[in-house]
């Protein structure tokens, strides 16, 4: 009886340690001149601003000045 836990114990030692020996190398093929993700928007093509640059300029403007602690306190 002991042999057949012994003999139990140590297949799932070894079937465990075999486990961790499955990974295979992952390597991306790259096409010379391809680009193979997504195609980047303009910051300002979205719908808030409607392709109008000068609106997201005075936007990202008007953030930076909130974020400004001189401006908040009112020193």
């Amino acid at each position: 009886m002991n042999a057949h836990i012994v003999l139990i114990a140590a297949a799932a030692a070894f079937g465990a340690g075999l486990a961790g020996c499955g990974d295979r190398d992952r390597t991306v093929i790259y096409k010379q001149g391809k680009y193979q993700g997504k195609e980047d928007a303009q910051p300002w093509s979205n719908a808030p601003f409607g392709g109008d640059k000068a609106k997201w300029e005075g936007a990202l403007r008007a953030r930076n000045q909130a974020q400004d602690e001189s401006r908040r306190t009112g020193n």
